[in-house]
C-alpha cells in the first residue's frame, strides 16, 4: 500500500487499491494491436484496446459516488494538463527484464519527481521491482495512455456532476500540467482546488501527512 493510503488508513477510512487494466492481477489484453497514437486525430481508434471507463465513475454512475478527490488529472480538453517538452526527452523504452525496466523506471521517476523535494532513488527502485513482479506488461502503459486520448475531452461531462470534490496537483508537475488541476476544479460544479508547491506529478513522503488530513477531512 502507497504511504499515502496507508496514512489515510491510519485515520480511520478504509481503502481500496486495483491494478489499472494491462497492470499487476488486472486484465490484459494479450494479442490486442500494437497501440498507434497517430490514428486518433483522424478519428481511428482501431487500435485503442479499451476505455479508461473505470476511472470515469463518477460520470458515468454518479448514484454510487458520494465524494471525489482527484489528483494529477486533468479534463482532456486542449492545451489542459499537457506534458512538458522534456518529460519522455531521452528516454527510450523500458526494458523488458526486470533490471532494464527498474533502472528506466527509475529514471522516469525522477523525471517526473517533484523539485521541491528530494528524489528516493532507493525507494523509486523498490517499488519499480514490485511492479515488474507483480505482473509487468511491456505494451501496459501504451494501451492505457491510448485509451486516455480515445475518451477525448470531458469537460462537459465533468460539468453535469454534483458530487462534493476535491481537486489536488502539484504545481510542478510536468508530466499533467497544473492546468490539468485548475481545468477540473473549474468544470465541476464547486469543487475545491489544492495546489502544492514544489510538487512534481508524484507524492513526496514529506506531504503524506498534509495530503492523508486533507483528504481525511474532506472524507
Amino acid at each position: 500500500m502507497s504511504g499515502v493510503c496507508r496514512a489515510v488508513v491510519d485515520r480511520g477510512s478504509q481503502v481500496i487499491q486495483l491494478d489499472s487494466r494491462d497492470c499487476g492481477r488486472s486484465a490484459h489484453f494479450i494479442g490486442a494491436p500494437v497501440p498507434d497514437f497517430a490514428t486518433p486525430v483522424t478519428g481511428d481508434l482501431s487500435t485503442a484496446a479499451c476505455t479508461p471507463s473505470t476511472r470515469l465513475t463518477a460520470i458515468e454512475h454518479p448514484e454510487r459516488v458520494r465524494s471525489i478527490t482527484s489528483m494529477m488529472s486533468t479534463t482532456g480538453g486542449s492545451g489542459a494538463g499537457e506534458a512538458g517538452s522534456r518529460v519522455f526527452a531521452g528516454l527510450s523504452a523500458p526494458g523488458r527484464d526486470r533490471e532494464a525496466f527498474v533502472e528506466w523506471q527509475v529514471r522516469a521517476l525522477r523525471l517526473a519527481a517533484s523539485p521541491g523535494f528530494a528524489f528516493d532513488a532507493q525507494a523509486a527502485a523498490d517499488r519499480a521491482g514490485r511492479v515488474f513482479d507483480r505482473g509487468y506488461d511491456p505494451l501496459g502503459v501504451q494501451r492505457q495512455g491510448l485509451a486516455v486520448v480515445a475518451t477525448g475531452d470531458r469537460t462537459e461531462r465533468l460539468r453535469s456532476l454534483r458530487v462534493p470534490t476535491l481537486v489536488v496537483h502539484g504545481a510542478a508537475d510536468i508530466v499533467c500540467d497544473v492546468s490539468g488541476g485548475h481545468a477540473t476544479a473549474a468544470a465541476v460544479p464547486g469543487a475545491e482546488l489544492l495546489i502544492l508547491d514544489g510538487m512534481g506529478h508524484h507524492l513526496p513522503q514529506e506531504l503524506w501527512p498534509q495530503l492523508a488530513a486533507r483528504i481525511g477531512e474532506f472524507l
